[in-house]
């Protein structure tokens, strides 16, 4: 069982309103005060928590299913902490019959400028993060702003009158996920390109065709195991191409350690890394990361990838330590324009796999027929579906599913973005 968004965030909810309300008085619980203070305070366990959540660490990722999931819940522990935080901004979190004193005084003009700047900052952080007309390297360097204005918003929570103290229940819950947080942020600004696990990578093929590319690449000291479906973050040691950027890997686990991605160029980094990347470069991948693996126990299977959606089962293909082929169908679907690999490629992968496979051009309906074939050679409850592809498509997949009887539960799938 993994966890979800909105069970973390309504878990902060309830303990945060539970140690809260042990700290003031009861004729006061249900005070605009009062809810002010249980918002503000959520926010900040919010903040903390999507500090935590950014830093990549593997025990954390098993907990949400994912990487693609784990951001998913990130970006909305930051909407609700800064709605959280506009209520809070709003009404006045003191009231004359609460024991309220700052945990760490300052001066006035201080305390006033602090909490001021703890509401812009934790909106820019958002509105930054949810801003998808930012190019990626320009987004990066803001977004690594984020360690440093949280700190502003626990100096915020110290310095302002509160009930709260830290030894208090609820100051040791704040002060826990502040801790954790501020951890996590200086792991990720500071020491995560030396300590992450992953490998440095030399490549020595480049393939293109249709504004995509292949590359190949081959441990230089040590690599790293993987399982078939999962990406890792690419990094090149060249100028204006070393940002850290996920890809799947398109291989299955060698016994040389060499590892190839099929990247499509779609925005600016991937342009031009498409046009400068050459034989003998260098580059650091951090990896592995994803749970989008085949499932072992699966008698029927349809693996649907679309576009650059392909490359997980690339690596399935590749993939001989499962085996039960015959009982897959993959589905190609595909832009002729800009079909990478090419459909007679896929084909061919497919048949030496000896997996069914059907392609689907984006002005065709096999996708649809492919389904509905499948779910009625066997018990629709037998059908699992593995999905990597655009949301929309996933949208038009799962009207398939139901059209068909197929359980709601019987699709996996990963996120496109990170973003």
């Amino acid at each position: 069982m993994t966890i979800k968004a909105w069970q973390i965030i309504s878990g902060i909810v309830f303990i945060t309103t539970t140690c809260v309300l042990f700290q003031v008085p009861m004729e006061t619980w249900t005070t605009a005060a009062t809810v002010s203070l249980i918002m503000g305070a959520s926010a900040l366990v919010c903040m903390a928590a999507s500090c935590t959540l950014s830093s990549r660490w593997r025990y954390v990722e098993q907990l949400f299913g994912g990487l693609d999931q784990l951001y998913q819940t990130h970006k909305w522990l930051g909407i609700w902490a800064l709605a959280f935080a506009v209520y809070h901004f709003v009404f006045k979190a003191n009231l004359d019959s609460w024991d309220a004193a700052p945990i760490l005084e300052l001066p006035k003009y201080w305390t006033r400028l602090v909490r001021q700047l703890s509401i812009v900052a934790l909106g820019f952080i958002v509105l930054l993060a949810l801003n998808r007309n930012i190019p990626y390297s320009l987004w990066r360097w803001w977004h690594k702003l984020s360690g440093p204005l949280f700190l502003i918003v626990i100096l915020h929570w110290l310095s302002f009158k509160s009930p709260i103290t830290l030894d208090s229940p609820a100051g040791v819950w704040l002060a826990l996920f502040c801790s954790t947080g501020v951890i996590a942020a200086l792991y990720k600004l500071v020491l995560y390109p030396f300590i992450a696990p992953g490998g440095e990578y030399k490549v020595v093929s480049v393939s293109h065709g249709n504004k995509a590319v292949h590359l190949e690449l081959e441990p230089i000291s040590r690599g790293f195991s993987f399982e078939a479906g999962q990406f890792g973050f690419l990094a090149m040691k060249e100028t204006g191409l070393r940002e850290p950027h996920p890809f799947t890997i398109a291989s299955a686990h060698s016994d040389t350690g060499n590892i190839h991605f099929v990247i499509r160029a779609l925005g600016d980094y991937t342009h031009r890394l498409s046009e400068q990347v050459k034989v003998g470069m260098l580059a650091d991948v951090y990896a592995p990361h994803g749970r989008f693996k085949r499932l072992s126990d699966a008698q029927t299977e349809i693996w649907i990838g679309a576009g650059i959606g392909i490359s997980p089962f690339i690596s399935w293909l590749d993939d001989k330590s499962i085996g039960r082929f015959e009982s897959a169908t993959l589905v190609y679907c595909f832009d002729p324009a800009r079909a990478f690999p090419s459909l007679e490629r896929m084909e061919d992968m497919a048949a030496d796999s000896g997996v069914r496979f059907v392609p689907n051009p984006s002005d065709g309906d096999a996708l649809a027929e492919t389904i509905r074939r499948v779910a009625t050679e066997v018990s629709p409850q037998q059908v699992q579906i593995s999905f990597c592809g655009p949301k929309g498509l996933l949208k038009r997949v799962k009207e398939l599913m139901k059209a068909n009887n197929i359980p709601a539960k019987n699709i996996r799938y990963e996120f496109f973005e990170f973003r």
